[in-house]
C-alpha cells in the first residue's frame, strides 16, 4: 500500500462575537455507577459521545458495518443490523450475522411508492408510513433492535425503463418530497411538520434513510457508470427531492449510490456527502452505503482519484469513503471480504491521505457518534417500558409471541392495517380513459343489476395469479397472509355476487395452458358473450427489477394482442393495467371503452379495483409522471440531463414538448370538476416574497369525489430551451358532494421559483413576468394570472453546521474531531449555508470564504464546567466529561443555530 504525504491544510479564523455561558452545569459529578451514555439526563448525542469514547479502535471499527455490528458485551451494545426494508410495508429484518437481511414472513403489504405518488395524498401517505412503523416495532427483534429501514427510494423517475420506478413517488421533485416527507414523519413517529409527537415521549418509532444520493436511475451501468450532468441539472432535479426531505423531515439516515456522479464514486464523493448534503442541505442524520457501493469503488469503477497514479485499494477505498461522510458499510450485497469493521483500524494507522485529510481514527468517532445518537432515540438503551413504541408493541403483540414463520398466523395484518391498504390501493388508482357505451352512457362504473342475468368475464394470468406480485422489496405471504390477500379476479368475483348473487364472474386465463406467450385463443373467442369484460394487464419482476432495466416500454407478449381482440369481440371492454410504470397503449388505446392504470397495489388490490370499477370509490389518481407514447421519444437511459439540446429530447413534464400519451397530472373520475376565479393576493411580489393564490373547485356532477388541484408556474422566459416550461408549485387533493364549492389556498415562496445559475454557484431569480396556472394536468389549464417579480434575492441563513478540530490538527492534516483532551483550545469552523444554495465559513480546507459583513457567530456551552466559551469566543476544555456547544448565526435579522457535541476525556 502506498503512503501519502500529509499535505499542510489551513482553516479560516472566523469572525464572531461571543459570551460566557451562563447555563448551569449539568449533572458535572456523577456517581461512578452510572455513566454518561445511560443517563437520560443527557441528550441522546452527548450519550452517544460518551459511549463511542469507552470503545477501542478495533471495537469502533466493528461497529461501522450494516450485517451485524457485533455485539460490545463489555459495554452493553448488542448485535445491530442496520439493513432492514419497509418500502411498502415492513419487510426485512437483518437478524443474520454476515448475510443479507431475512425476509419477513405475513406482514402487511401495502400499494408500492409509484402508487402513492399517483394519489397525490400526503396525508394517506403519513398514515401508511405510521401504520407500517408500528407493525415494524411489533415484529423486530425485543421490539428494541434493527429499527433503520432502507427505505423510502426518492430517485426520481426520469425515464419509465428504468428498473426501479416502481419504488419511486414521482418524476416531480415536488411531489417526491412531500410523499416521502410524510412517509418519514409517519415512520419516525413525527407530526406532519416533522416534529417528534408528544406521545412518543421523545423518542423516534424507526429511523428511515431515503435513497440513493445521488443520480442513481439505470440498472444496466449501475455498478460501473457515471451520471454525467451539469451543476444545475444535479442542484435542480437530481438532488432537490433530498433537499426538501431533509427540510421538512430530517430522516435518520441517507443511502450513498452505486454510481458514479460526473466521474466520482458518489460513496467516496466529498462534494455530494459532505459539502451538498452536510454543509449545504444541513443533514445531521448518518450516512449508509449501498450494499455494498463501498466496494464498487475499487471493484466496479476501478476508481483512481485525481492527482493518483493509481487506483484505490481495498484498504484506502474504504478509508477515502468513511473520510468523504459514509458512517455505515452495507458490507452485504456485492462486496469481499474486506469493510469498514477490518480495514478502518489499518487506514488509521497508514495515516492515508483522502481528499477529505488524513484518515485518523477521528473519523470513525465521527461516524459511531452519529449513529448511535439514533440507536439511543429509539431507546434501545433505556429500560423497555420506559419507551412508549416498546409498550404499545407489545400491547398489541406478547413479547416475543411472534416469529418470523407461519405459525405468527399473520397476527400483525390486523383489520385496520388491511382495511387502510384497500384504501390506499383504491385512491391510488387513475381513471385514464372512460368512454361511452353502446347505450351512451359512460362504461364505467359497471352498472350492475340487483337481480337477473349478468356475467362479467376478468381475463389475463395478473387477475388471477398463483401468487399475486407485490413490487420489490415485499414480505413473503404464507397461507395465513394469502388468506388476508385478494387478486383481482377474487376482488370483482366477491364485490359483484354481493350485488347479485346469480351473477357469473368467470375468469379466463390469456395465455394458452403450458405456455409463458402464447395467446388463449378460446378466452379470446368466449369473451364475447359476456355484458363486459375486465382484461387485467400487467408487469413483473421478469418485465424489470433491482438490476435490470426495461428494453422497451411494450406489455409482455401476448397482452397487447390479447387486449386488441377482446376489445374487438366485445365493445364494453375495460383495461386495467398494473404495472411497473408506463407501456405503450398506442395500439388499443382509442379501442377500449375504458382504461385504468397503478403501479403495484398491495395484497388487497383486488378489492380496490372492484371498489373503483364497481363506483364504490370514485377513482381520484392522477399520474405522478408523464406518460410517453413510446421509447422513441426518449433519449438514451444513461443520458442523465434533462433540458433538450440539439436532437435530444427533454425529459419530464417540465421540458418534454413531443405529444404525450397522458400529460403528467392526469386522471378522470366519475364526476366532473369545475375550476375558476383564481386570484392571486397581489400582482407585483418581492423576490424575498411570497405568492398567495386561491382558487375555487366545484363538482358539478352527480356524485361525490375527489380531485387534485394543480398549480403550475412558468417564466415569461420559458421559450427558452433552458427554461423548464413550467413547474408544479403547488397542489391539494379535495373531496367534495355534488353541488358543493370550496376555496383552495396555494402559499408559493418566491424563492421557490429560482433556477441554479452554475456561473454563480448560486440560484437566483429572474425578474419579470411569471404565469401561475391551474390545471387539472400539467396539460389541461383552467385558468391563470400573472404576477410580476421584482427585486434581487437577500440572502440569509438556512443552515448552520460545525466541523470541530483542535489548535494545531491542521498541522497535522486532522480535519475534523469529537473526542478531546483536557485543556485544548477548539476551532469550531462554522459553515453557514444560505437560501441562495452559497456556502460561508467552512467550506472545505483551503477553500474556505469569509463570512459576509454584518454576519455574527455567537457560542455557547451547556456545561462550562466541562467546556468553556471566553467572552473573545474561544472555546476550550476544561474537565472530563460530555458538554454540548450551540452555535447561534445572526444575520439581516434572521437566525439560525446548530450543535455540537464534545466529549473530554
Amino acid at each position: 500500500m502506498r503512503r501519502r504525504p500529509t499535505r499542510l491544510l489551513m482553516t479560516l479564523g472566523l469572525c464572531v462575537t461571543c459570551a460566557l455561558s451562563t447555563a448551569p452545569a449539568l449533572a458535572q459529578e456523577r456517581p461512578e455507577e452510572t455513566p454518561v451514555y445511560l443517563d437520560q439526563n443527557y441528550s441522546a448525542r452527548e450519550r452517544a459521545a460518551d459511549l463511542v469514547s469507552r470503545m477501542t479502535p478495533s471495537e469502533k471499527a466493528s461497529q461501522l458495518i450494516s450485517s451485524q455490528a457485533p455485539a460490545i458485551p463489555r459495554l452493553g451494545v448488542r448485535a445491530y443490523g442496520w439493513w432492514n426494508e419497509a418500502a411498502h410495508g415492513v419487510a426485512r429484518e437483518q437478524y443474520n450475522d454476515d448475510g443479507n437481511p431475512e425476509i419477513l414472513t405475513n406482514t402487511t403489504s401495502y400499494p408500492v411508492s409509484l402508487s402513492m405518488g399517483s394519489t397525490w395524498n400526503p396525508d394517506l401517505m403519513y398514515r401508511v408510513g405510521q401504520a407500517t412503523s408500528s407493525e415494524a416495532r411489533e415484529v423486530v427483534r425485543d421490539n428494541s433492535l434493527d429499527l433503520n429501514f432502507y427505505s423510502p427510494t426518492i430517485n426520481l423517475s426520469r425515464d419509465p425503463r428504468w428498473g426501479r420506478n416502481d419504488e419511486t413517488f414521482s418524476e416531480d421533485p415536488g411531489l417526491t418530497a412531500a410523499m416521502a416527507s410524510q412517509y418519514v414523519n409517519g415512520m419516525e413517529g413525527k407530526d406532519k411538520q416533522g416534529n417528534l409527537l408528544p406521545s412518543s415521549e421523545g423518542y423516534l418509532k424507526t429511523s428511515t434513510t431515503i435513497k440513493h444520493f445521488a443520480a442513481n436511475n439505470s440498472e444496466f451501468n449501475r455498478l460501473t457508470g457515471t451520471s454525467n450532468m451539469d451543476e444545475r441539472t444535479l442542484h435542480e432535479y437530481y438532488t432537490a427531492p433530498f433537499r426538501e426531505v431533509i427540510r421538512n423531515s430530517s430522516p435518520g439516515s441517507i443511502m450513498s449510490a452505486y454510481n458514479r456522479v460526473n466521474g466520482v464514486p458518489a460513496s467516496a464523493s466529498v462534494g455530494l456527502l459532505d459539502t451538498l448534503a452536510r454543509k449545504t442541505f444541513g443533514f445531521d442524520g448518518f450516512f449508509t452505503s449501498d450494499c455494498d457501493s463501498v466496494y464498487e469503488i475499487q471493484h466496479g469503477h476501478d476508481w483512481k482519484p485525481e492527482g493518483e497514479e493509481e487506483p484505490l485499494d481495498h484498504v484506502e477505498r474504504n478509508a477515502y469513503a468513511n473520510a468523504a461522510g459514509v458512517d455505515l458499510n452495507c458490507n452485504q450485497g456485492y462486496h469481499d471480504e474486506h469493510h469498514f469493521g477490518n480495514t478502518l483500524p489499518e487506514a488509521a494507522d497508514e495515516k492515508i491521505q483522502t481528499h477529505n485529510g488524513v484518515y485518523t481514527e477521528n473519523f470513525m468517532d465521527a461516524s459511531l457518534i452519529r449513529m448511535f445518537t439514533v440507536r439511543i432515540k429509539l431507546g434501545e438503551f433505556d429500560d423497555a417500558e420506559q419507551v412508549p413504541w416498546v409498550r404499545r408493541a407489545r400491547e398489541r403483540v406478547p413479547e416475543g409471541s411472534w416469529e418470523n414463520s407461519e405459525s405468527n398466523n399473520a397476527v400483525t395484518q390486523t383489520p385496520q392495517r388491511l382495511d387502510l391498504a384497500r384504501e390506499a390501493a383504491s385512491e391510488s388508482i387513475v381513471l385514464l380513459r372512460n368512454q361511452p357505451s353502446e347505450d351512451g352512457g359512460e362504461l364505467l362504473p359497471l352498472r350492475i343489476p340487483e337481480s337477473g342475468a349478468y356475467r362479467l368475464a376478468v381475463v389475463g394470468d395478473h387477475a388471477n395469479p398463483e401468487q399475486m406480485y407485490l413490487g420489490g422489496y415485499s414480505s413473503d405471504q404464507g397461507p395465513s397472509g394469502r388468506a388476508n390477500s385478494v387478486n383481482g379476479y377474487e376482488g370483482l368475483k366477491k364485490a359483484v355476487e354481493e350485488i347479485n348473487p346469480k351473477a357469473v364472474v368467470d375468469y379466463l386465463p390469456g395465455t394458452k395452458p403450458g405456455t409463458e406467450h402464447q395467446l388463449n385463443r378460446n378466452s379470446v373467442r368466449v369473451s364475447a358473450d359476456y355484458d363486459a369484460v375486465v382484461v387485467y394487464g400487467g408487469t413483473d419482476e421478469t418485465t424489470a427489477k433491482e438490476d435490470e432495466d426495461r428494453e422497451s416500454l411494450r406489455l409482455p407478449q401476448p397482452q397487447t394482442k390479447l387486449i386488441n381482440e377482446v376489445a374487438a369481440n366485445n365493445p364494453n371492454t375495460v383495461v386495467y393495467l398494473e404495472t411497473i410504470g408506463a407501456v405503450d397503449v398506442s395500439s388499443f388505446a382509442s379501442d377500449v371503452s375504458a382504461m385504468l392504470w397503478s403501479s403495484y397495489n398491495g395484497q388487497r388490490k383486488g378489492e380496490a379495483l372492484a371498489d373503483v370499477l364497481l363506483g364504490e370509490s370514485n377513482p381520484s389518481g392522477h399520474l405522478p409522471f408523464t406518460w410517453y407514447r413510446d421509447e422513441s421519444q426518449l433519449p438514451s437511459i444513461g443520458d442523465y440531463s434533462i433540458r433538450p439540446a440539439d436532437s435530444r429530447p427533454g425529459r419530464t413534464y417540465m421540458y418534454f414538448d413531443g405529444p404525450a400519451a397522458y400529460p403528467f397530472g392526469h386522471g378522470l373520475g366519475y364526476t366532473d370538476f369545475e375550476y375558476g376565479d383564481l386570484r392571486i393576493e397581489r400582482d407585483h411580489v418581492n423576490v424575498n416574497g411570497t405568492v398567495r393564490a386561491s382558487a375555487r373547485v366545484t363538482n358539478t356532477g352527480g356524485a361525490a369525489g375527489s380531485d387534485v388541484v394543480q398549480l403550475y408556474a412558468a417564466s415569461s422566459k420559458a421559450d427558452r430551451a433552458d427554461r423548464p416550461d413550467e413547474r408544479l408549485v403547488g397542489f391539494e387533493k379535495v373531496s367534495l358532494r355534488p353541488d358543493e364549492t370550496k376555496r383552495v389556498e396555494f402559499t408559493v415562496p418566491v424563492r421557490d421559483l429560482a433556477l441554479f445559475d452554475q456561473s454563480r454557484d448560486r440560484y437566483e431569480i429572474g425578474e419579470g413576468d411569471y404565469e401561475f396556472r391551474l390545471g387539472h394536468s400539467s396539460s389541461d389549464v383552467a385558468d391563470s394570472e400573472r404576477v410580476t417579480v421584482h427585486g434581487k434575492l437577500r440572502p440569509a441563513p438556512e443552515n448552520v453546521s460545525t466541523t470541530p478540530r483542535a489548535a494545531g490538527d491542521e498541522e497535522r492534516g486532522i480535519t475534523i474531531r469529537r473526542i478531546f483532551d483536557r485543556d485544548t483550545v477548539i476551532r469550531p469552523r462554522t459553515t453557514v449555508s444560505l437560501n441562495d444554495g452559497t456556502l460561508v465559513g467552512h467550506v472545505a480546507d483551503e477553500r474556505d470564504k469569509p463570512l459576509p459583513p454584518g454576519m455574527r457567530v455567537h457560542y455557547r456551552s451547556n456545561r462550562p464546567g466541562v467546556v468553556s466559551v471566553d467572552p473573545h469566543g474561544v472555546i476550550r476544555t476544561r474537565d472530563s466529561g460530555v458538554a454540548t456547544v450551540t452555535a447561534t448565526v445572526r444575520y439581516r435579522g434572521h437566525t439560525e443555530s446548530t450543535e455540537f457535541v464534545v466529549k473530554v476525556r
